[in-house]
């Protein structure tokens, strides 16, 4: 079986422009993953990850813009 799930355990996270420093609305993505975008709460980086496809990624971005 061939496992495509995307390799985490070296992933480069980066926190969103949009998330305090006080600790809340704290939303990491990790870079460089080709044709994902892994999405995790900073606040806890050992819990859960969501995985986007980055073809749906980039319109919820623009969305967000508009």
């Amino acid at each position: 079986m061939v496992d495509n799930r995307p390799k985490l355990c070296a992933a480069t996270w980066r926190r969103s422009s949009y998330s305090n420093t006080s600790g809340g609305n704290c939303l990491e993505v990790a870079d460089h993953l080709p044709g994902v975008v892994p999405v995790r709460d900073s606040k806890v980086p050992d819990g859960g990850v969501v995985v986007v496809s980055a073809r749906a990624w980039a319109p919820f971005i623009e969305s967000l813009k508009g």
